[in-house]
């Protein structure tokens, strides 16, 4: 018998990058998985590949996060492990920031996860898996990065909170916080192939490990907290960054 076998699986940002590699895990694992993401195209592509169900939803708005659990409930049932995982990046000093970058970054970052979280938690199984998607720069300091890393601090606080008032249900809530890992992010950003490249070696650079970390390495991570060996775990950030944050 798979590990995951029976399970449902939900993942936010599913179509590509960290999502998309656990995802494929969690699948392979036994997992029945339902991925999300605001792009139709994409996200039906990713479902097509990947042998799993998607529903196109935004986190950034609350109807689309209030469609998808009612999406999941009425075909799915109750859900075993939900990895809150979509998000979005962007630079600016905080000088110049716009109030409309910061309303976007907050709005999927922070106030997504936590409304994806809230709806959800009547429909968890007890014992479930939660795990959000933090990031090292929740506590390490970038310029340019102020609403980003602020949003990403703030998921680590909710995971603390949520720990604690869902545990008297066994459902235990946890963050992954990701170094430099080889997704779409980047190009998503604008960046053209040799600026990537740069970014690349720049970032392996600053990584003690000699290399990006891969998504099937996140995926890794996420089963392992959604699996029996982690009953224990519950209220901690999990850093995967090759050893960056050491320097």
């Amino acid at each position: 018998m798979k590990k995951f076998e029976n399970k449902i699986a939900v993942i936010t940002g599913g179509n590509s990058g960290m999502g998309y590699g656990t995802a494929k895990l969690l699948k392979e694992l036994g997992a029945t998985v339902i991925i999300t993401g605001r792009r139709k195209e994409a996200i039906e592509k990713a479902a097509n590949e990947l042998g799993v169900h998607a529903i196109l939803s935004d986190q950034g708005k609350i109807k689309d996060i209030v469609h998808l659990v009612q999406e999941v409930n009425d075909n799915f049932g109750k859900v075993d492990i939900l990895f809150i995982n979509a998000g979005i990046s962007g630079t600016s000093s905080i000088e110049l920031e716009t109030q409309e970058n910061f309303d976007n970054m907050m709005n999927v970052n922070f106030k997504g996860v936590y409304f994806t979280l809230s709806k959800f938690i009547p429909h968890l199984n007890d014992g479930a898996s939660v795990v959000l998607l933090s990031s090292v720069l929740a506590s390490t300091i970038s310029p340019g990065l102020a609403v980003y890393s602020a949003s990403k601090a703030a998921v680590n606080s909710l995971m603390k909170t949520a720990a604690l008032e869902l545990a008297p249900r066994k459902i235990r809530v946890n963050a992954i916080s990701p170094g430099a890992i080889d997704t779409e992010l980047f190009s998503k950003m604008g960046m053209d192939e040799a600026a990537l490249a740069g970014m690349t070696d720049y970032l392996i650079s600053l990584t003690p490990i000699g290399r990006i970390g891969k998504p099937e390495e996140i995926g890794q991570l996420v089963a392992f907290l959604s699996s029996d060996e982690a009953s224990f775990i519950t209220g901690s950030e999990h850093v995967i960054d090759g050893g960056s944050t050491l320097l």
